[in-house]
């Protein structure tokens, strides 16, 4: 029997929220940052978002750390994301997983019109970190394409359809600012994390071996993209705009902050008491901050 009775959930509803709040239980684990834009989206997108980001944890945990301290090696932790993939996949075309993470991915994938075209680099960029160490630009860019871009354009999917009938597609201009968001996001990451992802995964994703002038270009390219983001941002549904503004705002502030550091300075973040009043700007209905000014 599917549906409520007495107004509590049962059956396929009842798993279906399970589902929904496994995801939500990993991205208030995972992340503070997130979760804090996460909680300002509409009650509309949010879970979906959630459910989105949560899937992108479990795979990215695969192959930055916890397998390894589980005793898996890389081909072993290879054969776990091909298994994830096509778990993924086949959830999506059943409807139903006995995972509950992916079940509410695929819930989300359904309805909003998330398909193999999005996952299916995803999962090929994740697979890469068990088999590239160094990357040039043109690995960086596949690489990136995979990782970030993708799940900006699966929340865009959602933005757009979250409750629809129909899923359609984006404008274009939505579709680049999502991109760009995205690619922004994982260079900042990428930079913040220079020494970790060297010295702990052995991994070298921008190259900047040479210097201070590689340096400055990936800033600059960092602020390109958020510039090209913020500019479509008011395009996107009104109960998404505040969230977006919010995280695209967080990480406009940890750029500066990365640009105006030593390279050898320590992991740079934001404190909690900026992060509090970029939140609330983005409440308030500010425009989303321009990294030019």
């Amino acid at each position: 029997m599917n549906g409520t009775r007495a107004g509590v959930a049962t059956g396929l509803a009842l798993y279906d929220q399970a589902a929904t709040d496994a995801a939500a239980t990993i991205i208030a684990r995972y992340s503070t940052s997130f979760g804090l834009a996460c909680r300002m989206l509409g009650s509309r997108p949010r879970p979906h978002v959630r459910n989105v980001y949560a899937l992108a944890r479990v795979a990215d945990e695969v192959v930055d750390g916890p397998a390894e301290e589980a005793g898996l090696t890389p081909e072993l932790a290879g054969r776990l994301l091909d298994e994830l993939e096509r778990e993924v996949l086949t959830a999506i075309d059943r409807g139903f997983s006995t995972n509950l993470v992916v079940h509410a991915f695929a819930r989300t994938a359904r309805e909003c019109g998330i398909g193999p075209d999005l996952v299916e680099p995803f999962f090929a960029s994740m697979r890469t970190d068990l088999t590239t160490t160094r990357h040039d630009a043109a690995s960086h860019d596949v690489y990136v394409y995979g990782s970030a871009e993708v799940i900006g354009l699966m929340c865009l999917q959602v933005f757009v359809n979250a409750g629809a009938q129909h899923p359609v597609t984006p404008s274009p201009e939505l579709i680049e600012g999502a991109r760009r968001l995205g690619a922004a996001f994982q260079d900042v990451n990428f930079l913040r994390d220079l020494s970790h992802d060297g010295e702990v995964l052995g991994r070298d994703y921008l190259g900047l071996s040479a210097g201070e002038d590689q340096r400055a270009a990936v800033c600059d390219r960092i602020d390109a993209d958020l510039a090209a983001a913020a500019a479509v941002i008011p395009l996107l549904p009104a109960d998404c705009r505040r969230a977006v503004t919010a995280a695209h705002d967080l990480f406009a502030e940890l750029a500066a902050r990365l640009r105006a550091c030593e390279p050898d300075g320590g992991r740079v973040r934001v404190p909690d008491a900026v992060k509090a009043r970029v939140a609330a700007r983005a409440m308030l209905g500010f425009a989303p901050r321009d990294v030019r000014a």
